[in-house]
């Protein structure tokens, strides 16, 4: 049902049967595909997409162009009128253009904007008298949710719009990596804002004589006081939270209870992580007052502007997410009633086989229970998947899989520079954060992030990830938090072992064996 929101919000192009979902998103071992045919076969989408896919994912971008001169992809439509004509229609319903004037113009009445459309969103989010969990999911789904992205946008654009145009005013007086270090310690990120206090939490719970007793089950009752503090908060988000069949903090906290006790090993307060914020945040002042200097007295008084717009408005990028996650963990609640009510009728075994289901299939009821086997062995095996495809042909070729690739000489592994810095140290390994352990001042390898990796940052030395690009999750917090990465790095989970000492060069964006 968000696929069909995606289409009609996005797109214009309401779809007939929302329960269905929209044409372009396919099923494919369980995950969620999206067909880019069209986009290839257009001009305008050759354009501008890849560019999108540079900072998000620069492996999928390098594939797609990879894919251009395939006879099956030849352009066919190369008007730009009906895309423009959306776009102009998209930006005239939500506002786009007077809202990101406003975020350019104070900051703060954008930031308070948005925060409002959060509050707005929560409040509508509570099952009214007299409609069904089931309806009221289906409405949230459909309707609610995916407005939110656009209605934010014009607040988190400007921010980086004002530092791409403050690169291009400066050219070469920017050394490489000077300018992403502006974006280190960012204010309004709700992300680094719930990882700093989780640092917090853990320095509440280390006065107290039970921090010893993090695992104990039950928990003291003073870290049980701090810890549900944290999660009256911060408990709808988890690893992997879009998915609506996973747990969510305030569920099952052992997540939380396991980086509270990483956290508590780190002792030197020199490695604090609101230190380091602190610290990054300094050195993004300095640079911004460094950079206005060297672009002169013209320019300078502008460059300075402008990269402070880019820190007011910025950290905003998280916010759609973190609004989309807290409604999603309503939906999740309101479809665990419906499965507690057909696992009554005896059509499900538990309550949360529900997750197995699809939305008509849970309104139709009946035995439902080999449907449930059936997909759960099938999401069981495909857990068991290390390498997933991020282009897939309809044919089941995997580009990616069959391009040829030229080792680099010294045997170095390189990816997209996300987080200037240079650092030597252990790597560690991780494929899945949940009971995860990172000594403070080890590299973190991993295939990809989402916030509720995050929490591993606080002690991390570096990052190397998969996927990702210059503007994707990981990068992002990473700069944030001052640490060196490099991410879509091909193959780094297999290439690099644990206890293998290693060095990134986020500037460079290689990773080499030391």
């Amino acid at each position: 049902m968000m696929s069909a929101s995606v289409s009609a919000t996005v797109f214009g192009s309401p779809v007939a049967d929302p329960r269905a979902g929209a044409s372009a998103f396919h099923e494919a071992g369980g995950r969620i595909f999206v067909d880019l045919t069209p986009v290839l076969r257009s001009s305008l989408g050759r354009a501008l997409v890849p560019r999108v896919f540079d900072v998000m994912e620069a492996r999928s971008a390098t594939v797609m162009r990879g894919l251009f001169g395939e006879p099956e992809f030849s352009v066919t439509h190369r008007s730009k009128r009906p895309a423009i004509r959306r776009a102009l229609k998209l930006a005239w319903r939500f506002r786009i253009l007077p809202h990101a004037v406003q975020a350019i113009a104070s900051p703060e009445k954008a930031r308070r904007r948005v925060a409002q459309l959060g509050t707005d969103l929560k409040a509508r989010l509570p099952l009214p008298p007299g409609v069904t969990p089931l309806d009221h999911a289906e409405w949230l789904l459909s309707t609610q949710m995916i407005p939110i992205v656009p209605s934010i946008l014009p607040a988190v654009a400007p921010g980086f719009i004002m530092l791409g145009l403050a690169g291009k005013l400066l050219g070469g007086k920017a050394k490489p990596g000077e300018l992403a270090s502006v974006l280190r310690g960012l204010p309004h990120n709700v992300t680094t804002e719930m990882d700093l206090e989780l640092w917090h939490l853990a320095e509440r719970i280390r006065r107290h004589p039970e921090a010893t007793a993090l695992h104990d089950n039950p928990l003291p009752p003073p870290v049980r006081e701090e810890l549900d503090g944290f999660l009256t908060r911060y408990g709808d988000r988890a690893v992997a939270e879009i998915d609506l069949g996973l747990p969510r903090w305030r569920e099952d906290p052992s997540h939380v209870i396991g980086v509270l006790a990483n956290l508590l090993r780190l002792e030197d307060p020199s490695l604090a992580p609101d230190a380091l914020f602190a610290k990054g945040a300094a050195e993004a002042e300095t640079m911004i007052a460094d950079l206005a200097h060297r672009a002169g007295r013209l320019r300078g008084p502008f460059i300075r502007f402008a990269l402070g717009r880019a820190r007011a408005l910025a950290g905003l990028r998280e916010l759609p997410k973190y609004y989309l996650v807290v409604a999603l963990a309503t939906v999740r609640d309101l479809l665990r009633q419906v499965g507690a009510d057909l696992a009554e009728r005896g059509a499900i075994e538990k309550p949360d086989d529900i997750f197995f289901l699809t939305l008509p299939e849970a309104r139709e009821g009946g035995d439902l229970r080999t449907t449930v086997t059936q997909r759960r062995d099938d999401y069981t095996r495909e857990l068991r998947r290390r390498r997933i495809p991020r282009i897939l042909l309809s044919d089941g070729t995997e580009p990616e899989a069959v391009a040829h690739t030229t080792p680099t000489a010294d045997g170095a592994l390189t990816g997209t520079p996300a987080s200037s810095g240079q650092i030597t140290g252990t790597a560690r390994v991780i494929l899945d954060p949940i009971g995860a352990h990172l000594e403070p001042g080890e590299i973190l390898v991993c295939p990809s992030t989402d916030p509720g990796w995050t929490p591993l940052f606080l002690t991390a030395a570096g990052l190397v990830m998969e996927m990702g690009g210059a503007n994707s999750h990981g990068a992002v917090v990473a700069r944030e938090y001052g640490i060196p990465a490099v991410v879509g790095v091909p193959h780094a989970t297999e290439s690099i072992k644990t206890g293998q000492q290693i060095t990134i060069d986020g500037t460079s964006g290689t990773v080499t064996s030391s």
